[in-house]
């Protein structure tokens, strides 16, 4: 059975929109944070989402803000690209770190660990089907188990907020104090 022809053509993809796709109300924060005033009740659900990756994940902050940041170059999200949470930033980050995120597999600064966050991160975004058998044994010859969940559940939240803000159009900013 063949598909009924579309009245319009899709549009192109656009990822650098400048208008939000709702009236979002002007504050502090931004689009990225006054969305929320729009149902405050899930508001309050992705700021616990928020926090838990921020603060009661037991990865190491530099594994779980580099698979952050393969996830925001993913999502072609500049202000994620370039936001930095002051509970990363008072961990001391190297710069370096963030700048070669899209090279992990060659990038020798990083630690082995470092270098499969940022993979898992990538194949959960982009083939989560890659992460099959084989590549979880060589994730549990480095992670626990609870590390791998914990890696699974911050790369969801900051997968799937980033695409929700981006498909929103209010990806612009990211003002999250965590």
């Amino acid at each position: 059975m063949a598909l009924p022809d579309c009245p319009t053509p899709p549009r192109p993809f656009q990822p650098h929109r400048r208008r939000a796709r709702l009236d979002v109300p002007d504050g502090p924060g931004g689009g990225a944070a006054m969305i929320w005033t729009l149902r405050p009740e899930l508001g309050a659900m992705v700021e616990r989402m928020i926090r838990g990756a921020y603060q009661q994940s037991i990865l190491p902050a530099e594994e779980r803000e580099l698979a952050r940041m393969r996830i925001a170059q993913i999502n072609d999200c500049v202000a994620r690209s370039d936001f930095r949470a002051p509970s990363v930033l008072e961990a001391g980050l190297a710069p370096e770190l963030y700048e070669n995120v899209a090279a992990y597999a060659t990038y020798p600064g990083y630690t082995p660990r470092q270098r499969l966050a940022i993979e898992y991160a990538e194949r959960f975004a982009t083939v989560h089907a890659s992460i099959d058998d084989a590549f979880s044994s060589g994730c549990a010859g480095l992670f626990t188990d609870a590390e791998i969940l914990d890696l699974t559940l911050c790369v969801a939240v900051f997968l799937g907020l980033g695409r929700t803000l981006t498909v929103l159009g209010v990806d612009q900013s990211c003002a999250i104090d965590v």
